[in-house]
């Protein structure tokens, strides 16, 4: 019934595209070097791997004696995505981007293993990177996966409390995103 001259196979175009997309980021990333900007994103990535493991360390990120292990993992979660989402969002481009994330993730590695493996759930950071994605009210989005993501689907003091430490923790990384001074 259906031989084999049926089926259309996808040409080499779309893979020229990506080996000329390849070749534009590597030279927005040697522009990035150049001016400064990779330094400056590695800088960063040490600086706001500082500032997450102190944040993480506080006792403020235990609300009350009730906060169970898996919530602090939680919020541990949520902020680490915070700095992913925050470097995005305020970094010139995704080269500089990048670069600070694989900082982050390389000083926190050296800073403190425990908070490193648990700051790294691909799948909370599925999630939220959905809610991230939408574009539209995305403190509010954020806010209802961390209540999902709590077991607490749909409970207000939890959406609350998601959205309160991910517009807090994302103001942080703004701030020390400006302090970087990166050259557009």
């Amino acid at each position: 019934m259906f031989d084999d001259f049926d089926m259309k196979i996808v040409g080499e175009a779309p893979k020229e595209k990506a080996q000329n997309d390849l070749f534009s980021d590597n030279a927005e990333y040697e522009n990035e070097k150049k001016n400064g900007n990779i330094s400056r994103a590695k800088e960063l990535g040490a600086v706001l791997a500082n500032e997450f493991v102190s944040v993480c360390k506080k006792d403020e990120l235990t609300i009350t004696e009730n906060d169970s292990e898996g919530l602090i993992v939680q919020k541990i979660l949520l902020l680490s995505f915070t700095v992913m989402a925050g470097l995005e969002q305020f970094c010139p481009n995704m080269s500089v981007a990048n670069t600070a994330r694989t900082a982050f993730y390389d000083n926190l590695f050296a800073l403190d293993k425990e908070i490193f493996e648990k700051s790294s759930d691909t799948g909370a950071f599925s999630f939220y990177y959905l809610s991230f994605r939408r574009g539209t009210e995305v403190d509010r989005r954020v806010g209802q996966t961390f209540a999902m993501l709590c077991s607490h689907d749909g409970d207000p003091i939890y959406q609350e409390l998601g959205e309160a430490l991910y517009c807090w923790f994302l103001s942080v990384i703004e701030g020390k995103v400006t302090a970087a001074n990166f050259v557009n």
